[in-house]
């Protein structure tokens, strides 16, 4: 999966620019603020629909503007295919071959994009809503049946949540249509959980391997945290335990209008040995680890789609020592297309260098680098 040409209409710094980007290593280099990280959103957001970053959408629109485009054009096993997404203040819309698509589970597996930046430090140090955000969206891109069922789990566990406080506030006491959305959840619930096990046990096959050759530290696990105490995936397993804890909570769960159990509530660890690396490693070596998780990430992406993702590496280099660094460079491999930025070319391997194409950016603008 490529992509070959990228356009941008009133995006963040951007008034109007075309990129044509190379089938191998694309470097963006420039001062901060002068819109490097656009270029890696702006993809990302041809991805996914939304930014990695926080705040509103409307922030997306160049400043005096209502309406942002970005526009590429991917090329899969010689097939060429253009996407599109229309950022407006209080809608957005996403296109394929200038045809709307209104579904995001019909869009998302487009174009595969897997991002790191300087903010990810957060899938380990952050909340556990940031751990699912991110098995939510990089298994959207690869299963439809996943996307199809969270997200309608979502909607019957805000269904039933409001429910529950309807139950405590008008003193119900017939309780078949709880039942009713219970059982739903479930069956919704068993997909979800059997996902995101195949994909830590997927990641786990390689993790290990990957950060002791970056790091120089053996034995990173990720360990997945569920609130029904599953230590491998079995439908019926999962079926029975979450009947149970919600037949035995019930009472409480009605007090407090609220669903305690199921994959809503769920988290991962990173694990070295015995230890949490939140806990007991520094931040070098939690940003590493981070690092090598997204690193990981890319022949599962091969296996379920049957093309590589995009690689997208915001300002990888800067905190990362040369021995660190040359070690990092030799999992970019040809096979993947990589997008990099970076304020200083001096960080890159200049063998690395030779074979990229290079983009000079300042105040908005992008220049091919002769």
């Amino acid at each position: 999966m490529i992509v070959t040409k990228l356009e941008l209409l009133n995006y963040r710094n951007y008034d109007k620019c075309k990129i044509k980007l190379g089938e191998n290593i694309n470097i963006f280099t420039g001062n901060n603020g002068q819109g490097k990280t656009n270029i890696l959103e702006a993809i990302y957001v041809l991805s996914v629909t939304k930014s990695h970053r926080f705040g509103e959408q409307a922030n997306l629109i160049r400043k005096d503007y209502e309406l942002a485009k970005i526009r590429c054009t991917v090329k899969v096993n010689r097939m060429l295919k253009d996407l599109g997404v229309d950022i407006s203040k209080t809608s957005k819309k996403t296109f394929v071959n200038g045809n709307e698509i209104v579904k995001f589970s019909d869009y998302i597996m487009n174009l595969n994009a897997i991002l790191f930046t300087p903010d990810d430090l957060e899938i380990v140090k952050g909340s556990p809503q940031v751990r699912r955000n991110l098995l939510n969206i990089d298994i959207s891109q690869m299963q439809s049946e996943y996307t199809k069922s969270l997200n309608e789990y979502n909607r019957l566990l805000k269904t039933r949540n409001e429910y529950l406080k309807s139950i405590f506030v008008n003193h119900l006491s017939d309780y078949r249509y709880l039942d009713v959305l219970t059982e739903k959840l479930v069956d919704r619930a068993v997909v979800i959980y059997r996902y995101r096990m195949e994909f830590i046990s997927l990641v786990n096959q390689s993790l290990g391997e990957i950060y002791k050759n970056i790091a120089g530290v053996s034995g990173l696990t990720l360990r997945y945290e569920n609130s029904i105490d599953l230590e491998e995936f079995n439908e019926e397993v999962v079926t029975s335990r979450l009947f149970e804890k919600f037949s035995r909570n019930r009472q409480r769960e009605i007090q407090y209008g609220n669903t305690f159990y199921g994959p809503h509530r769920d988290d991962f660890s990173f694990y070295l040995g015995e230890d949490n690396i939140k806990i007991f490693a520094s931040q070098g070596l939690q940003r590493l680890a981070v690092i090598a998780l997204k690193l990981a990430e890319v022949p599962i992406f091969l296996q379920f789609t049957g093309t590589p993702p995009i690689l997208l590496l915001d300002d990888i280099f800067s905190e990362i020592d040369s021995k660190k660094r040359g070690k990092l460079i030799s999992y970019i491999n040809h096979d993947v297309q990589v997008v990099i930025t970076t304020t200083d070319l001096k960080n890159i391997n200049k063998k690395i260098l030779k074979n990229s194409k290079v983009f000079e950016v300042f105040s908005g603008h992008v220049r091919e680098k002769e």
